[in-house]
């Protein structure tokens, strides 16, 4: 990878010509005249220089977020080369927290055992960090919750999924039906981080309804799923998951899922990529097994 990039990168994170020059075993002067060379390549300057201080101008801020692309691209081309040296295939996939707790790593399972010699590794992280890692070819896909509206993602419709009100078998609320939003007020809430799609989708419904997030209790909010559903099964708390998220709970017997009145909680999961970052068969077979799961 051009060296010229690599110094502006260890720039951004040092804050310091010394400290780049540093950690890149280079001499100053030589991180200097990097720094000038791209400028007059680009014909912008990079670097605002302020009383021992160095800041990205915004200018530098766009080559930054091509310079981090172009280095995350050059690593996978060198890992994919020193895999097929090897003789072996690698998949990386982004999952989100929910997923976690559903069938997608079961079907990655089921991939990798079809597909001999073939590793995949699983990212969990949030919707957001998912997309960021997907534009810089960190992962080659992800599995996703809710509409794609970003163009420059490809996305494949794996199927539809509905958030519920989950409860202890030993809550009141697991004799009933169907449980109204006044129900849900009456309760402690254990709700997925409030930036998650998960609790974002349920409060945008309720802002339909002219009800606000506020006007609940919510005791807890966490990111790990396993956990939430523990707290729930010893009745601390109620909680609002995807279905697919408990479903082997609620099947055998050991939580409950409950549609909520007037709330409309359905939402898409995709599959989602790159166009010609990753082979079309891969995405269809994934598809297919994904199908033949649910």
């Amino acid at each position: 990878m051009d060296a010229k990039l690599l110094t502006l990168i260890e720039l951004s994170k040092v804050n310091s010509f010394t400290k780049a020059a540093k950690e890149l075993n280079l001499t100053q002067p030589a991180v200097s005249q990097h720094v000038k060379q791209l400028e007059e390549e680009f014909d912008a300057k990079l670097f605002i220089r302020s009383n021992n201080n160095l800041s990205l101008t915004k200018e530098g801020e766009i080559v930054l977020k091509y310079a981090l692309r172009i280095q995350s691209l050059y690593s996978d081309m060198n890992r994919k080369l020193k895999d097929y040296k090897k003789c072996v295939n690698n998949l990386t996939v982004g999952i989100t927290h929910t997923s976690e707790s559903n069938i997608a790593p079961e079907i990655m399972a089921k991939y990798s055992e079809r597909n001999s010699g073939l590793h995949i590794r699983i990212i969990s992280d949030s919707i957001k960090n998912l997309y960021e890692k997907l534009s810089l070819y960190q992962i080659d896909l992800a599995i996703i919750e809710g509409k794609i509206t970003n163009k420059k993602f490809s996305s494949i419709l794996l199927g539809t999924d509905s958030l519920v009100a989950v409860v202890s078998l030993d809550n009141p609320l697991a004799n009933k039906k169907v449980v109204t939003i006044n129900d849900l007020k009456k309760e402690n809430l254990i709700l997925r981080n409030l930036e998650s799609g998960t609790s974002t989708l349920f409060i945008n419904e309720l802002a339909k309804m002219d009800e606000d997030i506020n006007n609940f209790h919510l005791s807890l909010e966490m990111d790990n799923v396993a956990s939430i559903k523990m707290l729930v099964r010893k009745n601390l708390g109620i909680s609002i998951l995807p279905k697919s998220a408990c479903s082997r709970e609620i099947k055998e017997n050991k939580l409950v899922g409950l549609p909520i009145e007037n709330l409309d909680l359905i939402r898409e999961t995709n599959l989602v990529f790159i166009d010609n970052n990753i082979d079309r068969n891969i995405l269809e077979d994934i598809v297919s097994i994904y199908r033949e799961s649910i």
